[in-house]
Formats: structure tokens, sequence, C-alpha cells
């Protein structure tokens, strides 16, 4: 019995490197396995991230794409198009001719050209103030805790809501000089009857007026919310002080509605710049091309006399113009830091 004993003893003693081999071993492969099934799960994890992504890039540009459509097909590409005609001379039937920049070159020696220019800067001249003026003194007076103030505001931004074109033909009526109202009124006052839009001297103007009615509502809405905005412990403070109301918009108020008085100023600028539809409504022009605007101007090449190339160079003269006003207004702003609206 002791040498058996001895003999199993031995034995176990020999088989337990063995059983610990083998424990080893099947560690590894179950370590290994555990990482295999670890790297398919990363990979697994992997695709289905890309999967997402792409799914959410594809449903982005579902709905972007439409809209991306339409801005290339009906801002940049005719944009560009008309830049390759502007270099040409084409009637819109036949071949175009290759001019190079001579339809550019000649725009100085064009008598009405420079017409047109004088009026439309003429009537951004009397417009762009008129309705900043205008705008910031509404916007004041709906400031006011008053009754019906809402019914009052609203009546005020309707004109801006209403179509330029209707606005066009009922101001034609309105300033009739035979049966118009507006010299109806001068009528009944005993005041002479004016010409308003068939005398050359007052038309222009008239077409302010109108132009007038239909964006003081948008100013004054503007400059309503910036005077909201305007913090009241600054205007107490100078009431405080003894400072009257003239001094308390002046010296505290108006300093606040600086950048709003930019943005607005130029948005009207290029408003004032590209004016068409009043005068299309109203005038066409006339008379005696005394309300001939550049953009009105622009029409006439293209769409009456059928000079295409030589309306689309026009056309990109004023935007030149447009963008470089625009640039020369927001740079002297910021270089004096009266504004942070651009």
């Amino acid at each position: 019995m002791t040498a058996g004993a001895g003999q199993a003893q031995v034995s176990g003693t020999r088989a337990a490197p063995g059983v610990r081999t083998a424990g080893r071993s099947g560690a590894r492969r179950a370590r290994s396995g555990r990482a295999g099934s670890g790297r398919v799960g990363s990979g697994r994890v992997g695709f289905g991230g890309m999967h997402r992504s792409a799914r959410r890039t594809l449903t982005g540009w579902a709905f972007a794409g439409p809209a991306t459509a339409i801005v290339v097909g009906l801002s940049i590409f005719p944009a560009a198009w008309a830049f390759f005609i502007s270099r040409t001379r084409w009637d819109g039937i036949g071949e175009p001719r290759a001019l190079g920049w001579r339809n550019y070159s000649r725009m100085a020696q064009d008598t009405d050209l420079l017409a047109a220019a004088r009026h439309t800067l003429l009537l951004t001249a009397v417009f762009v103030p008129a309705v900043v003026v205008l705008g910031m003194l509404v916007a004041t007076a709906l400031n006011q805790r008053i009754r019906f103030i809402g019914f009052y505001r609203t009546c005020i931004f309707i004109p801006y809501v209403a179509s330029a074109a209707a606005t066009g033909i009922l101001a034609s009526y309105v300033f009739n000089p035979q049966f118009g109202a507006a010299n109806e009124v001068l009528r009944r006052l005993g005041l002479p009857a004016q010409g308003f839009l068939e005398s050359p001297h007052q038309a222009l103007f008239v077409i302010v007026v109108i132009a007038l009615w239909g964006e003081v509502g948008f100013t004054a809405v503007i400059y309503l919310a910036a005077l909201q905005d305007v913090p009241k412990e600054l205007t107490e403070a100078a009431v405080v002080d003894g400072a009257g109301p003239w001094r308390v918009f002046w010296h505290v108020t108006f300093p606040q509605l600086r950048p709003v008085t930019v943005f607005v100023a130029v948005w009207e600028t290029i408003i004032a710049i590209q004016l068409f539809d009043l005068v299309y409504t109203t005038t066409r022009g006339g008379p005696l091309n005394t309300t001939q605007t550049v953009v009105y101007y622009i029409y006439e090449l293209a769409f009456q006399t059928h000079r295409l190339g030589y309306g689309a160079a026009v056309a990109y003269a004023l935007f030149a113009v447009t963008l470089v006003l625009t640039a020369v207004v927001i740079w002297y702003s910021r270089r004096n830091n009266r504004s942070e609206a651009f």
C-alpha cells in the first residue's frame, strides 16, 4: 500500500503540471475568443455608426436639397449667365456675338443711363433720410403705453405687407391730376390743383411719398424692437439727473439706436436703388423720362429694345455700385465704433 500510495502520489504530482498547462491554454483560448468577439463587435459598431452618419447626411440633404437647387437654379445660375451675355450683343433670339468689355466701356457715353443714374441718386438722397427719420418718430410714438396700441402698430405695418404693385396702382388713382383724391382735397381747401404724377417737376417726389407710405412701417417695427431693448435704468437715471425728454432721447436713447440706424440706412438704400415696381405701375418712367430709374432703364433695354447684352452689363454695374456703397457705409461705421449691426 505504501508503494501504491507513493505511485499515486508521484502520478498525481506529475499530472498537476499538465492540468495547469491545459488550464492556461484554455484561458488563453477564452481570452482570445473574447478579444475576437470584441473585435467583431467593434467592427459591427463601427459599421453601424457609419451607416447612421450616412443616413443623417442623406436626411439632411433631403431637406436642404430642394431649397439649394432652387437657389442655384434661380439665383446663381442666372447671375452667371447674365455675366456671360453682358459681354455679348444678343437680342434673345439670334446667336450672341462676343464684344468683350465694350458693353461696359460704352456706359460712360450713354446719356440716357447717366440721366437715369441722376434720377436714382436724387430719389435715394430724398427717400433714405426721410424713411429713417419717420420710422424713428413713428416707433417712438408707438413705444408709449396708450390704449389700442396693438391696433395702431398693425395699421402702421399693413402698408408694408401690401403688394408694391397694388400700392402703385392705387396711388396712380389718388394722384391723378383730373379726378384724383389728392387734387379734390386741394380744391376743397381752396388750393390750386397740382400735376403730381404728370408733372416733370413733381413726379419723382410723388413716387418718393408713395415709397415712404409703404416702407415707414418696416423701419418703425425695426426701431420699435430696438427701443424696447434700451435699458430702462439709463433713461430713469437721466430723468433723475434732470434731463428733459429731448435730452433723454438724444443723449441716451439715440446712441443705443445707432447700430439699427446703420442697418436701416443700408437696407433702404438698396431698396431705393433697386426701385422698379412703383415706377412701372405709376409713370412708366415719364413724364419726359424724369422718373426713369436705373432699374427701369435696364428693363427697357432688355425687354423693350431687346438689347439683352447691354442691359445685363448695366445690371452688373448697378450691382457693383450697390456693393461698394454698402461696404463703404459698413466700413465707416465700424471704423468709428458706432455700429455692431454687421
